[in-house]
């Protein structure tokens, strides 16, 4: 059965991009077949992987273009849909009343995404059409939380979002939350991360992902960690996150 895993924080920083890419391709190291939609305007997908923001989503949801059409390959079971140059004007649609929110999720469903094992959607910082399609496709929702006071806030107005997307959508999205861009040594991150482990028991990721530089070098090289550096704190990371995942491992 395919998992859609939509991974989302309205606050930016937090390494929801940087977690979306390198998730996927560590899924797809252990065997799993995995797609990662881009929902978010700003392209970094394609980019992050080494190939072009050829159109994909924009056309998708724009032009009730076929997601097949703009399926690329990008490594071994692992696919990307780019978000395309012209995905930001979606924002502007105003005509299909409630339906326009769920344009990506019958597109999923009119797809061979439901062929994979895994379809990851990178989603905006924002609330909006392009967030409330990306979330009324996912059965997962996925929140990275920085080890710093302002991702508190941060995850505080995500919760909101996602009762008034369950309202909406009349069902339940099963919540996760991961640690990014840990500095363990320090007291502040160790508070934030408490916090969290206190209020969202059973819903936190074990593996924690630290603060490191390969993490932050590799997409200019258009690689994923495991393609840059595979054995750094980075990709070790990454790579115990996937093992989270497919073993339901919380704290």
């Amino acid at each position: 059965m395919t998992r859609v895993i939509a991974i989302m924080n309205q606050k930016g920083g937090v390494g929801k991009t940087t977690t979306t890419i390198n998730l996927g391709h560590a899924l797809a190291i252990e065997g799993k077949t995995v797609t990662i939609l881009d929902m978010d305007p700003q392209g970094q997908i394609a980019t992050g992987v080494g190939l072009n923001n050829n159109d994909g989503l924009d056309r998708v949801l724009l032009d009730g273009a076929k997601i097949d059409d703009y399926i690329v390959s990008a490594r071994d079971n692992l696919n990307i849909v780019s978000a395309g140059a012209q995905l930001s004007d979606f924002e502007h649609v105003s005509i299909g009343g409630a339906t326009r929110g769920h344009k990506l999720r019958l597109a999923i469903e009119a797809s061979s995404l439901k062929q994979r094992d895994y379809v990851l959607i990178d989603c905006p910082p924002s609330s909006g059409l392009l967030g409330i399609n990306a979330m009324f496709a996912a059965d997962e929702l996925i929140i990275p939380v920085s080890g710093d006071y302002l991702s508190l806030q941060g995850l505080s107005r995500m919760m909101h979002i996602l009762k008034r997307a369950e309202s909406l959508a009349g069902r339940e999205i099963k919540l996760w939350l991961v640690m990014t861009r840990m500095q363990m040594r320090r007291r502040l991150t160790q508070e934030v991360r408490s916090k969290v482990l206190k209020y969202f028991p059973g819903r936190v990721f074990t593996t924690a992902i630290r603060e490191n530089v390969s993490l932050a070098e590799c997409p200019s090289f258009g690689k994923t960690i495991f393609d840059y550096k595979v054995k750094s704190a980075g990709g070790e990371d990454y790579q115990s996150l996937a093992h989270d995942i497919l073993q339901g491992r919380t704290s």
